[in-house]
């Protein structure tokens, strides 16, 4: 498509492999796959979830919700659902949320999911963008329990600068006309140097919060659990952190960036492979288009 190859890639992302869907499969239907999966994991039943989050920024329609969508495809029509629109922040807003929900005891059991299909939004003729974006899903179920894996949460936002990461047209402040997909305005664009300094000056500090809040140290970190944006970005945070490398889950070379779905796919594949135990204490941090940032403390109890 331009000129680049695997080791330019390698070098600048940390990205060996990326998932693209198929042009009849939509964000709905890998989030149902994603579901399915930690439904059986849970061994429950998807008349047992009582609500129904989406984290996507590339959702089946502009409306209705995604999530509506996946109830349908679940078979648990009624239920209620909603999408929550804050990019690769997404799962972080939304673990926030439904654990709020959980907590409070509005729900018993929600059903979570972080999922994108980015090929359908990424401009494959801008090198900066083409290489870095993946679709897939990602999904956890939150239940009720006697013991509380929530320990903390900072969130926060900044739209200052909404074009350092966005989609130009297609909203109402620039609609989506002949003209705008002629030029590519309906897909990703990035300052990528900027979006660099961000994301790594906001991993740190926002790691740094969520661990203060809970009362705790970096000793008493068993995992980070990144985004998956960038290696770069990931290793130059690592720098700062108090943390060996071993403790963070890294898994951007198979998938490159899939945006809300990367701290989801991230979080199941350490848990298949044996890493999370129970009792272990986790950070979960994303961040992207917003600005946005978040990171949660979490107590691991599986």
């Amino acid at each position: 498509m331009f000129e680049t190859s695997d080791e330019w890639i390698q070098s600048r992302t940390g990205m060996r492999e990326r998932r693209i869907g198929r042009e009849d499969e939509n964000t709905s239907d890998m989030a149902l796959a994603a579901s399915l999966v930690a439904l059986d994991r849970a061994g429950l039943q998807p008349s047992d979830i009582d609500c129904i989050i989406v984290a996507t920024v590339t959702p089946d329609f502009v409306f209705p919700a995604t999530a509506c969508i996946l109830g349908s495809k679940l078979g648990i029509e009624g239920k209620p659902g909603f999408d929550l629109e804050i990019a690769c922040s997404g799962f972080i807003y939304g673990l926030t949320v439904a654990s709020s929900m959980v907590r409070s005891g509005l729900f018993r059991r929600i059903l979570l999911v972080g999922a994108e299909k980015l090929s359908s939004v990424t401009n494959y003729e801008d090198r900066a963008t083409a290489i870095l974006f993946g679709d897939g899903a990602g999904a956890a179920i939150l239940e009720a329990s006697d013991e509380d894996s929530f320990l903390s949460a900072e969130l926060g936002a900044n739209g200052a600068d909404p074009t350092a990461l966005y989609i130009p047209a297609g909203g109402t402040r620039e609609p989506l006309t002949k003209d705008a997909i002629d030029a590519r305005r309906g897909k990703i664009a990035q300052n990528g140097r900027e979006v660099f300094k961000f994301a790594v000056n906001t991993l740190i500090s926002v790691s740094d919060k969520a661990i203060a809040k809970a009362g705790l140290t970096y000793a008493d970190i068993d995992w980070l659990i990144p985004h998956q944006a960038n290696r770069r970005i990931i290793d130059a945070a690592a720098k700062h952190l108090d943390l060996p490398p071993e403790k963070i889950v890294i898994n951007i070379d198979r998938y490159g960036n899939t945006s809300a779905a990367s701290v989801p796919i991230a979080m199941s594949e350490a848990w298949e492979s044996g890493k999370l135990k129970k009792g272990d204490t986790i950070i979960f941090v994303g961040f992207g288009g917003g600005l946005s940032w978040g990171a949660l403390a979490w107590k691991w109890a599986i």
